[in-house]
């Protein structure tokens, strides 16, 4: 890390003096964006957004193909990033620049650059996305920047050379780890100011608060271990040995897992959290800087710095699936939240109604939101017989020939609304009656095709003689 005049400080790691070289060698860019062409940008995956330390840009890559479609060029050797919550906006520490850039993620045009602190190296968004808690490794200090504003609203002194920080799921903590102290700043979100520090191992660098909030990891680059903070009594509770000179830290979704960058042994090490124990070691590129998991779940994506590239881990397997290149010194990565999904399950009754001057079929196309989030939308087409029409329709549906389509408001996860039509018999009604319900579109996505069709048959023997399921 870099020093500040006249102060004396510990030697510096391996990690520490690379990312001070690939800090310095770069020049300050001016913001922009590299285009690319109009197929590219038809992301259908969640999108990673890479920090370029060595070569000043962030690039953008579509994690359904594994390829970079864009390129943002921000602030001088960018290091980490992260985004809004609904991924909206991308916050940049530019490490050489003692600035963060913010870009708008639809049109990938830098914003706004706010100043904060000296070498800004890590940033973390509170759950709400109203404040942005930025690491200053050169001023031992950290800038709380007000995202509607763009502007260092605070400045929280903290330990020397502070590295990573994490902001736990309530958004009343940010964990702060400081590299050359062997310390983690607790710092209270509402006042902003320093409520506990906790003694951890050498050279303390990432940091990641469970899914419960109810421990953090800090890895401890100078002893290749993790130490385990209970944040309700800010003690350390566990030391897990893992690779070498260990950096990023991430938990898959419910917390039991762990996924470390072992910078110095191009490794990723699996913990298991219950037992606190590795599992698996996945041998990866060179000086991986950063292992993060997807919105999904199903892979890691880990920053090769020395390599300029990505590996993309299977979690179910801990094997490499895919490395991905065309980065300069990758190191920080943050994705796109995950889409959210409506499953709509699609069901067709049918009832007859005989002995009338018009005997008829009653059909009702009931479309069921199964989850998991709020159906914003959703059309229905029936299908009916050769020659059969549709009366008396609910409001929203229409008729058309051979066909019912009928349009769905919202429907809240675990609820239905049912649409109804008439299908009249006519004498030369007989045999079989078959009708056919089908989802034809929905927002949002919806990820389970298997229930998007249903259908009904009855027979009829004659006009006033007929039976449904």
């Amino acid at each position: 890390m870099p020093s500040a005049p006249a102060r004396t400080r510990r030697p510096l790691s391996r990690w520490g003096r690379r990312l001070v070289s690939c800090a310095t060698g770069g020049a300050l860019a001016l913001t922009g964006v590299v285009a690319l062409s109009a197929s590219a940008h038809a992301a259908t995956g969640p999108l990673a957004y890479v920090a370029n330390l060595g070569g000043n840009t962030v690039s953008v890559v579509d994690t359904s193909t594994n390829a970079v479609t864009a390129t943002v060029t921000v602030g001088s050797s960018p290091a980490n990033v992260a985004l809004s919550p609904a991924g909206t906006r991308a916050y940049v520490t530019d490490f050489g620049g003692n600035a963060v850039s913010v870009f708008d993620t639809a049109t990938n045009a830098v914003t706004a650059t706010v100043p904060v602190g000296s070498s800004p190296l890590t940033v973390a968004l509170t759950p709400s996305g109203a404040f942005a808690y930025v690491t200053n490794n050169g001023a031992d200090t950290v800038s709380v920047i007000d995202t509607a504003t763009n502007t260092v609203t605070a400045t929280v002194t903290v330990g020397s050379g502070p590295n990573g920080v994490a902001v736990n799921p309530s958004g009343t903590t940010a964990y702060v780890t400081n590299n050359y102290t062997n310390t983690v700043s607790a710092i209270d979100t509402a006042t902003n100011t320093v409520t506990a520090t906790v003694p951890v191992s050498s050279n303390p660098s990432g940091v990641a608060v469970s899914p419960t909030g109810a421990f953090a990891y800090v890895t401890n680059n100078g002893t290749n271990t993790v130490s385990v903070i209970d944040t309700a009594t800010a003690t350390v509770t566990a030391t897990v040995t893992v690779g070498t000179a260990p950096n990023g830290v991430s938990f898959n979704a419910a917390g039991t897992r762990a996924y470390v960058a072992d910078n110095g042994s191009a490794t990723v090490s699996v913990v298991d959290t219950a037992t606190g124990t590795v599992t698996a070691t996945v041998p990866v590129g060179n000086h991986p800087a950063q292992a993060r998991i997807n919105p999904s779940g199903t892979a890691v994506y880990v920053t090769n710095q020395s390599d300029d590239t990505v590996s993309v881990i299977d979690t179910a397997t801990n094997t490499v699936t895919a490395t991905i290149t065309g980065f300069t010194g990758p190191y920080g990565t943050a994705f796109t939240p995950a889409p959210q999904t409506s499953d709509v399950a699609v069901t067709l009754t049918a009832q007859p109604r005989l002995g009338l001057l018009v005997p008829y079929l009653g059909y009702t196309l009931t479309a069921r939101n199964t989850g998991p989030g709020t159906l914003t939308s959703a059309t229905l087409t029936a299908t009916l017989p050769t020659g059969a029409s549709a009366t008396s329709l609910t409001t929203g549906c229409t008729s058309a020939a051979g066909t019912v389509t009928c349009a769905y408001g919202p429907i809240a996860a675990g609820t239905s609304v049912s649409k109804t039509f008439r299908v009249p018999l006519s004498l030369l009604t007989l045999g079989p009656v078959t009708v056919t319900g089908t989802r034809t579109a929905s927002a949002p996505l919806d990820p389970n095709p298997a229930n998007d069709t249903a259908a009904v048959t009855c027979t009829a023997l004659s006009v006033v003689l007929v039976t449904c399921p």
